[in-house]
């Protein structure tokens, strides 16, 4: 036993060249930082980089472990839309990238991972990607008539939409409302 009941992960920098093989410009970049492997993919090739990765038996990420999204305000790119992929029987992992512009669209991967289906929605629900052929793609966690999306960085955190302040005092002030020395 090596320092605690955890295995260390096998560092997957060979999953990037298996990925270009799979699918031929399928990796634009790859970055290796403190063994974690990150390939950013392009948008239309999502699904197909996906469906290699979990298909074939040299990669075999068989499980989806999150998709998640970094919101830009400057840039060329608004969002990053991340995977992470985990091989279980390998024990190794594998981070998927894609950098989306200003109202582009990305491929939903549920006909891969069909629990692909609450990451997705989540991530449009708090961050406002949109993913393209999901099958229900519609709020998660705030209401279906909330205007804005919470985990943009854009995103007023000391108002926020009027349209569902409740009466009275907040709970909590905001830094607005505090006394400022």
């Amino acid at each position: 036993m090596t320092g605690g009941p955890f295995v260390d992960a096998v560092p997957a920098a060979h999953l990037a060249e298996r990925l270009e093989a799979l699918v031929p410009g399928a990796v634009l970049e790859t970055v290796l930082f403190r063994n974690e492997v990150t390939v950013v993919v392009p948008a239309a090739l999502i699904v197909a980089a996906c469906r290699a990765l979990k298909d074939d038996p040299e990669s075999d990420c068989v499980m989806l472990t999150d998709v998640t999204s970094v919101h830009h305000l400057e840039g060329d790119f608004e969002h990053e839309v991340i995977y992470q992929l985990h091989s279980l029987e390998k024990n190794h992992r594998i981070r998927l990238k894609v950098k989306l512009r200003p109202g582009e669209t990305i491929p939903s991967v549920t006909p891969v991972w069909k629990g692909a289906n609450w990451l997705e929605r989540e991530v449009f629900d708090l961050a406002g990607v949109r993913f393209s052929g999901h099958p229900d793609l519609r709020r998660i966690i705030m209401p279906d008539d909330y205007p804005d999306h919470p985990l943009r960085k854009d995103f007023d955190v000391e108002g926020g939409p009027t349209s569902i302040d409740l009466p009275g005092r907040a709970a909590s002030p905001g830094f607005r409302d505090m006394d400022h020395a």
